[in-house]
């Protein structure tokens, strides 16, 4: 179940990246699975999965800009 709630979280954040960047859903799974953010998010350690999707979704865009 708990891959079940992290795999929607991760699809609600590319939504809102890919609307935020105003580019295709396609696009934006990519640039997110890019991220070191994403690879924060998938490892429970960080416990980046406890913060919000905007939160994560912040931390993204910074990390594009860089």
């Amino acid at each position: 179940m708990r891959d079940n709630v992290l795999w929607r979280k991760q699809s609600h954040i590319i939504m809102m990246l890919a609307k935020a960047l105003q580019i295709n859903a396609e696009r934006a799974l990519d640039l997110f699975y890019s991220t070191k953010t994403y690879q924060q998010l998938a490892d429970p350690k960080y416990g980046l999965q406890l913060m919000s999707d905007l939160y994560i979704l912040e931390n993204v865009m910074d990390e594009l800009k860089e």
